[in-house]
């Protein structure tokens, strides 16, 4: 027997003949004709060199090497079957891989969503990248990733964004600040304290700046530190003074306060990015449509921004194109 010529019709064919007990009756499940399911078997035992059915009680039936061949063709045939089932899946977005690289203060909120994200599709392998937003932008002209998670995103000429949760960034002090008691507060109060920020381009840090310029302002003395979670602690230990994403604070935080400054919160938004020449995946996109079905059940409705219908309709329309 050449085993190049057989064929996956070849088999199927015979699995639905032994199956269906007759010609006639494979042929009407195969919607093929009587003589087209007979010439196919005739090709297949002429291969194998074999007998492969004969009748019994008015039925076909396997032979000895007939019965073998079943059942090598069931196993072969049950394995595309999987196949059939995998890309199912995959297509659906219910395995597969999705990379997502994202700015330091995002962890704070994005693990909300992926913990019910991976329980509804533990076989999607997620992997998380985490860094400064100079980091996140390399990695996104690198085109490292599938999705992008920014406060401030990089040009859109190059990228789809959809806002999904608010970001306010927000001034906060140690308990027992003098002005923590006031109902309101003027940032020009404030001037002559320390300020602890994050690095050059950090978006936090470019939204306060920018705010301030728009107020006419300058800040006085300045720290500068790695991380929020640096500067978070450092307010609570009487360091100075910050603005810093309302997302960073624990629900409980008794050795910090929000100061009401006037013209705070700054308002910006957590936005999902990808890349316009990108072919997304479709896990990635699997993510996508969880995210916007689903986010409300996962963080608190004053921060909910759910824009992302647009993003999908868009990256959508770029797939079809």
């Amino acid at each position: 027997m050449n085993i190049r010529h057989l064929t996956f019709r070849l088999l199927q064919v015979y699995a639905v003949v032994v199956h269906a007990g007759s010609v006639s009756e494979a042929a009407r499940r195969l919607h093929l004709t009587q003589p087209t399911v007979s010439q196919q078997l005739k090709r297949l035992a002429e291969t194998v060199g074999e007998p492969l059915l004969e009748s019994r009680h008015g039925r076909l039936v396997p032979t000895e090497a007939g019965g073998e061949l079943y059942r090598a063709s069931r196993e072969v045939l049950g394995r595309f079957d999987d196949f059939e089932d995998y890309l199912a899946s995959l297509r659906g977005g219910a395995r597969g891989r999705c990379s997502i690289a994202l700015v330091n203060t995002a962890q704070y909120v994005l693990p909300r969503l992926l913990g019910p994200y991976s329980r509804a599709f533990p076989e999607v392998d997620v992997t998380l990248h985490i860094g400064n937003r100079r980091q996140v932008l390399t990695r996104f002209e690198r085109q490292d990733d599938d999705l992008y998670v920014f406060s401030h995103p990089p040009s859109l000429a190059h990228a789809r964004a959809g806002r999904f949760l608010r970001n306010p960034l927000v001034a906060v002090a140690p308990r027992g600040h003098p002005l923590a008691g006031r109902r309101q507060v003027a940032m020009s109060e404030l001037l002559a304290e320390r300020f602890l920020l994050r690095e050059p381009g950090s978006a936090t840090r470019m939204l306060f700046e920018s705010w301030l310029q728009e107020q006419g302002l300058t800040l006085g003395p300045t720290l500068q530190m790695a991380s929020n979670e640096a500067i978070r602690v450092g307010v609570a230990s009487g360091l100075g003074l910050a603005v810093l994403s309302e997302h960073v604070l624990p629900p409980e935080h008794p050795d910090l306060v929000i100061l009401p400054v006037a013209g705070l919160p700054i308002e910006s938004h957590w936005q999902f990015i990808v890349r316009r020449d990108r072919r997304l995946s479709h896990a990635s996109l699997g993510l996508l449509r969880f995210a916007e079905a689903h986010l409300h059940e996962c963080v608190e409705p004053h921060f909910l921004c759910n824009e992302l219908a647009g993003l999908l309709e868009g990256v959508g329309v770029a797939a079809n194109s």
